[in-house]
This record gives structure tokens, sequence and C-alpha cells, in this order.
């Protein structure tokens, strides 16, 4: 049974292992992993960014006032002017295409070249064609094609950075390129440039990060920033001290397609996301994400606790603990990211609990139902029903094999069969035999005995194995006073039928002797071996015809519950001392009063 259970686990164990493999190199949960962090992300926001953000919005109620987009870049004078204050201007916005007047395009890189502090962007041409967002695989090395800036007067007048978003394969923004190489050299991104302007010291982020790629710490919504309407500042509604050394970025934030899906929302306007960027520069923060290695020997420490619980304890504990193992996964994995910025996926992890316990509690079940059966093919016929269903629900330890244990042994031998055998025809004999095993069955099983075996027309009877019976001495001597009453009427019948007297002689010993599954590999028995079996045994060859016999240990045990005679020392085979034997002949009270 045993080999059959490690083959089992073996076997369901390096399923486990296989499957799990698969689907961590195979990357085959990765939607499950980015839900995860995404939950990480939103309940990890403070909702307070820097203070020195300003957004200022070219919001549906600007394009009402103003007119359709793109606007003219004149319209843009005033607003730099408004800005002059202003550490830092940042612009969302393109403008690689000439205007219809050209003198709108030189005004207008007029005025930037009076400020030495405004961005305009750039695009990174990442493909065959122009595209300002990316469906990139993790760790692939990012390198442009060529650089799409805006008309060179205004290129030649302000700074510039681009604006490239990385898209993860499900369309979610959660990672940025700090800098990215192109054929005119390397670029900053916005923020990065913004950042630096600013005064913070953002070199270390480009040797910290391979590639120069950061996971985005979102910590604001849109509406946590503090915007404001383009056209209140195109009007002079916005004092000029507002913007007195801070951050400004200029960005759309109205219906169309400057809207992409991030880990915080569905629909985040792109300047947004910038600000995000800029906000987790200026606060100097990085999420670090741990690598396979550390994953792969979480998920080996978890694959081998489940394994130990699963089989040790029981199935009620076993799923407790699962219980318990999940949780602390997960919230252990989100107090690291609330506290440190540092995300473990615990993805494959939860799936290695879980296919480990149910393989392993399914190989168990198993294990315990061919058990169950085993013990009752072995058992169901020779114990108590009661018995049978206790070791079958495992509410007690079977423990197969032998093992020292304290027994009442009853031994019983019908007299007067081998006259009655020589009448009867052999099916008679076998009739008669069947009869008579009947009822000492019946009343061995109502006291919670256990037939060891019949040989002949002789039986022997355990009490206290293989489950612990209270008062095993009293069951004992109440079984043989049972068996005793219940011959009146057989011998009754019998001397009707055959002019026969049949009568039975019984013996009871208590003491410690050796019980449980006693043979060879080829062949065992549940049995019970020892001096004390053997005295038992010498016990019944002593008793008359309808005596109950026991010895001076079953004695000093139930002379409460018995009427009993003395009937003398007797010297058995194998005793350097004589027995002491009494008979029983009443019945008085049972433990329970």
């Amino acid at each position: 049974m045993k080999k059959t259970m490690w083959k089992l686990s073996l076997f369901g164990n390096l399923f486990v292992i296989l499957f799990c493999a698969a689907l961590f190199f195979g990357d085959a949960l990765h939607k499950q992993n980015d839900a995860i962090y995404d939950y990480d992300m939103q309940k990890s926001m403070t909702h307070a960014p820097h203070e020195d953000i300003i957004v200022i919005d070219i919001d549906q109620e600007s394009l009402d006032l103003i007119g359709t987009f793109p606007w003219s870049r004149d319209t843009y004078i005033p607003l730099l002017e408004a800005l002059t204050e202003a550490k830092v201007v940042g612009f969302d916005i393109t403008f690689n295409t000439k205007s219809e007047d050209p003198g709108i395009d030189e005004a207008f890189a007029a005025e930037l070249a009076k400020h030495d502090n405004v961005i305009i962007p750039s695009v990174v041409e990442m493909e065959s064609f122009f595209r300002s967002e990316t469906t990139v695989t993790k760790g692939q090395l990012i390198k442009g094609q060529s650089l799409i800036k805006s008309i060179p007067e205004i290129a030649a007048a302000a700074k510039t950075a681009h604006i490239n978003a990385a898209l993860d394969e499900d369309g979610v923004i959660r990672r940025t390129w700090l800098m990215l190489d192109t054929p005119e050299g390397k670029i900053p991104s916005l923020a990065y440039q913004i950042a630096d302007m600013y005064g913070t010291d953002v070199k270390h982020y480009l040797n910290d990060h391979p590639q120069a790629e950061l996971s985005i710490k979102f910590d604001g919504s849109s509406k946590d920033f503090m915007s404001i309407p383009f056209y209140q500042v195109l009007n002079g509604e916005v004092p000029p001290e507002t913007f007195k050394d801070r951050i400004v970025l200029i960005g759309m934030a109205a219906a169309g397609d400057d809207a992409r899906p991030t880990p915080v929302d569905n629909h985040m306007y792109l300047v947004y996301a910038h600000a995000n960027i800029v906000n987790q520069l200026l606060h100097n923060e990085s999420i670090t994400v741990f690598g396979d290695l550390l994953v792969l020997t979480l998920m080996l420490i978890v694959f081998l606790l489940t394994i130990w619980f699963t089989w040790r304890l029981k199935p009620m504990y076993s799923i407790s603990l699962v219980a318990i193992v999940a949780f602390i996964l997960f919230y252990g994995q989100w107090l690291l990211f609330e506290t440190r910025l540092v995300y473990l996926t615990v993805v494959m992890p939860l799936v290695t609990l879980f296919t480990t316990f149910f393989v392993n509690i399914a190989a168990k079940t198993y294990m315990e139902t061919r058990q169950k059966q085993f013990i009752t093919r072995q058992f169901g016929r020779y114990i108590s029903p009661e018995l049978v269903r206790q070791i079958a629900k495992g509410e007690v330890e079977l423990k197969l094999g032998g093992v020292n244990k304290e027994l009442s042994i009853l031994f019983l031998d019908i007299r007067g069969f081998t006259p009655l055998s020589e009448k009867l025809r052999p099916e008679e004999i076998v009739d008669f035999l069947n009869m008579m095993f009947d009822m000492i069955t019946t009343q061995v099983l109502k006291n919670r005995g256990t037939i060891d075996k019949f040989i002949g027309d002789a039986a022997m009877v355990l009490f206290n194995a293989p489950l612990d019976v209270p008062h095993h001495e009293y069951c004992a001597v109440k079984t043989a006073y049972d068996i005793q009453t219940g011959m009146e009427q057989v011998r009754k019948d019998i001397w009707e039928k055959h002019q026969i007297e049949v009568s039975i002689g019984i013996g009871i010993n208590t003491g410690e002797v050796v019980v449980g599954n006693i043979g060879s590999y080829l062949r065992v028995d549940y049995t019970a071996i020892g001096d004390h079996v053997n005295t038992a045994a010498r016990i019944e060859s002593n008793a008359a015809s309808n005596q109950i016999l026991v010895s001076e240990a079953t004695y000093e045990r139930t002379r409460e519950y018995f009427a009993y005679q003395f009937i003398g020392e007797k010297w058995m085979k194998g005793k350097a001392a004589g027995v002491k034997l009494y008979e029983v002949t009443g019945f008085k009270q049972s433990p329970d009063g």
C-alpha cells in the first residue's frame, strides 16, 4: 500500500512540475500577472502628486471657445507669455507640419527663442512606418529608425524630447523609455527632460535600469493633478505667479485618440501619463520587479510545503493552510509593493499551490479510499460495524504490523461436536456449525469484540484490538456470559433432534500480547500472539461444559460486574507457577451502572 502511495505521489507531482514549468516558461498567465500588478498600482496610489506639477488642459470647453484643433500656432504665443515664470514648460503636442502662413511659424519660433525652459516633443520612428507608440515584449532592445522632429524653425528654437508610448501586449501603458537611441543620437523622454531641467538628479536612472526602461509609478489620476483649462490661461484668468518655479505640461484632455489605458485608468490622456512619470522622477521612485530565479525559488518552496502539509494533515486543516498560504502570498506581495515598491509576481506560486494541493489531495483521497476498502475487507466480517465505521472514517489510526498491546483473549470450544458429527450428514454438520457460529458472532460483535479465527469447532476472539475498547475485560466476560445464555436454547433444540448434549467451554485471559498483521509477504493474518494468548487457550482446555473460566488478571478487573467462584490453582504446560482460575456464576452490573 505504501509503495503504491509513493508511486502515485511521485507521478502526480511530476505532472505538477511539468505543468507549472510549461505555464511559467510559456508566459501563459501574463494577463493574470498584469491584473495583480494593476491592482497593486491602484491600491498604492496616494492621489497626492507633487504640488509643482501643473497640467494645462486642451479640454472640450477650450476647443469650443477657441476652435477646432489643431490651432494656429500664434495661439500659443500669449500662453508662453503667461508662463514666463514657470521653471519648465513641456508640450505634449507636435508641430511637424508647416502652417499655411510661414509668418505664423516664424512668430511662434521667435517667441520660443525667448524662453530657455520650453520643450517641444519629437517622435522616434520605431518601425518601418511612423508610430508614436509601440507594442513591445518586455526586455526587448529598443532602437529607433529615425527621429520625427518639429519643423526646423520651431525645433531650433526649443529643446526636444520624445513622447513615444510603450504599450504592453494588452495595450496598457505600464512602462516608459527614459532614453531612446536614434540615428541622430540619444533622445530623452519628455518626463526625463522635464525632471532634469527642473533640477532633479535623474542620471542614475539610466544606470539603474537596463535599456533605460522604467516601470511607471502612477500616483494620481487626471483629477488628482492641478489642472487648468487652456482658455483660462489664454484669457489671463490665471495669475502668472501661479506658475512660478513650477512644471507646466500642455496637452490634449478632450475626446480624441490621445488617450490610452493605464493600470489606474482605462482612458488616461497621455499628458497625465507624462505628469505621473515626472512625479515619479521628482520623488526618486523606482519599481523593482523580482526576477524569474526568485519566482522559481518561491514556486519550489510552495510546492514542497504543500506536499508536506497535504499528506501530513487532515483535509480540513490542509484546505485551511492552502487558504492561509494563498492569503500570505497575495497580501505579502501587495505589502512589498505598498511599502517598498517591489513587485513579486505570485501568479505562478499561486498556481503551484493550488495545482499541487489538488493533485496530492486527489491522490491522498484515492489512497484513503483504497485503505478503507482494504479495512472493510479485512475486518468487516470479524468486528462490529461500529468499529469498521470508526476505522474507515479515520477517527483512529490503525497501525498495520505488530504492536504490543493489552488485550482480553477469549477461546471457546464446542463440546459434544464429535458424536454429533457422526450422526449428521456433511451438509447438516455445516449447517450446525453455521448456526452455532452465527449465534457466537452476533454476541461477539454486540460486545465490540474482534473474531480472530474459527478453528474447526473452536474460535478465538480478541477484545481491545484493532481499536481501543474501554473495559475490554468486561466486554470479554459479558460476551462469554451471553454466549452461554444463548446456548440454552441451542442445547434444547439439538437434544430434541438428535439426543446429543452439546455445550461450550470458554476460557478468558487478560494481558499484553503482540497484535497486528502477522505473517509473510505472501499471506498475512490479523491476529495476536504471545504467552497470554497461550494461557487463554489452556484456560479454555480446563473449562468444563457450559463453564466460563477466567484468569486472575481478568477476575480482578471484572469482579464488580460478575459473580465468581474460585476454582483453584491449575498447573499448565509451559508455566513455572500455577494459574488461579475463577468461574463466572452470574451477572451483577455493567460498568455504566
